[in-house]
């Protein structure tokens, strides 16, 4: 009994954690989404955002543009993790850590050099950052995401059960089919948390796209800036409980896909 009871007394710091920093800013969030600036329940927050095409058309880019480095980010990292996971390839940390390394720098100054290294680059062509504001921001978004898609790769592939790939070859199957069949299904834990890493604060993102385009993209994360930094706390909060909306769908989504790949993958050839 003492023992159970000195267990149940370690979870109190995280119990007092989750009520403190998660569930109360929550709470606060849900009640500026429906009030209005003297308190009172409304909808006006609501109506504004569904109505404002404006407000749904920087929604729907933010969400294409997420797609879209989700899946930049994992076409170049995927071959990188497997290079780096091949112990016939890789045999040291090294490599990885140099992968992982840039990530340990500022974001915020981390953006602008890259900026600056970009502007001299556009400049050998004449050109300026400012007159390929979607180039820059993807360029922006791939070089600063990259690593948090590596790792994720990385740390499944080197769990790989080698031996359902060498039967998968015994079986006949040629390179192709055995990486769909036997290595893919193997990775597919590491691509969906992968994916998460990058789409959601894609979306919400707003200082590389601030930099990167010179103001001139405007992602979800930047009209929940600019709500909050012009004091309007209740169309910035609806905002921000739209983004837990699509955080909670997407998490219970990909866990459904995740659950049910694992239950298939055993027999997936």
């Amino acid at each position: 009994m003492k023992d159970r009871a000195f267990r149940k007394s370690l979870a109190i710091p995280f119990a007092l954690f989750l009520i403190l920093f998660i569930i109360i800013p929550i709470l606060f969030i849900i009640f500026y989404a429906f009030t209005d600036s003297n308190g009172y329940f409304t909808f006006n927050a609501f109506k504004e955002f569904f109505t404002s095409t404006t407000k749904l058309n920087v929604l729907l880019i933010s969400v294409l543009i997420g797609l879209f480095n989700t899946l930049l980010c994992l076409l170049i990292a995927y071959p990188l993790a497997y290079l780096l996971s091949n112990p016939k390839i890789n045999k040291s940390y090294i490599l990885v850590l140099l992968f992982v390394l840039p990530s340990w720098i500022n974001f915020v100054l981390r953006t602008g050099a890259l900026r600056d290294l970009l502007s001299i680059i556009l400049g050998w062509f004449h050109t300026t950052t400012g007159q390929h504001p979607l180039f820059c921001t993807m360029v922006g978004m791939v070089l600063n995401y990259l690593p948090f898609t590596i790792l994720p790769l990385y740390s499944t592939m080197l769990k790989i059960d080698y031996s359902r790939i060498e039967a998968a070859k015994d079986l006949g199957c040629n390179p192709f089919k055995t990486f769909c069949k036997a290595y893919f299904p193997q990775t597919l834990a590491g691509v969906i948390s992968a994916s998460m890493m990058v789409f959601m604060p894609t979306i919400s993102s707003y200082v590389i796209s601030d930099t990167m385009s010179e103001g001139k993209i405007m992602l979800f994360g930047n009209s929940i800036y600019l709500s909050f930094s012009n004091s309007d706390w209740n169309g910035g909060s609806f905002m921000s409980l739209i983004m837990l909306v699509i955080i909670f769908l997407c998490m219970l989504l990909t866990g459904k896909f995740q659950k049910e790949s694992e239950k298939g993958g055993s027999g997936s050839w």
